[in-house]
């Protein structure tokens, strides 16, 4: 008796040890859903636009059943608000925190924030945000308005806060981009649409775009 009694308790210890390996995938996986929703509902939305994408198609993609999705999502804006929080946002967040920090030339700070925007914007499915905005926002105004506030605004504030720093050292020229500093990142957005709409016609070379670009904006802002 007491041999199967320690036999059993030691089944027990053994049980009770292995539980947190099992739930712990199980957490991770919970914890990752949402993300993979969004990726699910990115690739829906680029595929068939914002107002023919269906939750359910977008359930099927990330593998879960339709219900999975209304955990974490109100309705398809709460999805698209959630796409351009984790691809958008963090992109904003990290450049304003190096503009804070950096301390070496301005253009250098320039050329790094541009850089960051191809990578993370134009030569990603990202831009599918835009051209939903571009195609639906009319019938949806609560994402435009949304994607306003978020990027737009808060990218604008961005680059004067740059431009005002070229400026105040010495680096930068004082011009009309201080009113209107979206055309440092227009060649950018040109981009993200040519490739939307005229991929099969013709492709774009993002490296070399990216140096034209970069040369046009900081021959027209560095101080001579």
């Amino acid at each position: 008796m007491t041999g199967r009694k320690k036999e059993e308790s030691g089944n027990t210890e053994r049980s009770s040890t292995a539980a947190p390996s099992e739930t712990a995938p199980r957490k991770r996986r919970k914890e990752a859903r949402p993300g993979e929703i969004v990726e699910a509902g990115l690739r829906e939305f680029a595929e068939k636009g914002f107002a023919a994408a269906r939750l359910e198609d977008i359930a099927a993609r990330a593998g879960v059943v339709k219900g999975t999705i209304y955990r974490y999502f109100e309705n398809k804006e709460a999805l698209f608000r959630e796409a351009v929080q984790l691809r958008i946002v963090p992109v904003l967040q990290e450049a304003d925190e190096m503009v804070e920090q950096y301390p070496g030339p301005t253009a250098d700070l320039l050329r790094g924030l541009l850089q960051a925007i191809y990578a993370r914007f134009v030569a990603s499915d990202t831009k599918v945000l835009m051209r939903i905005i571009i195609a639906e926002g009319q019938r949806f105004p609560d994402i435009p308005a949304y994607y306003h506030r978020e990027m737009i605004t808060k990218g604008e504030a961005l680059l004067r806060k740059i431009i005002a720093r070229g400026v105040e050292r010495g680096e930068f020229r004082q011009t009309a981009l201080s009113d209107y500093p979206v055309i440092v990142v227009a060649p950018a957005l040109a981009a993200a649409i040519m490739q939307m709409a005229f991929a099969a016609q013709s492709s774009v070379d993002l490296d070399r775009y990216r140096e034209a670009h970069l040369d046009l904006v900081l021959n027209g802002l560095v101080a001579r």
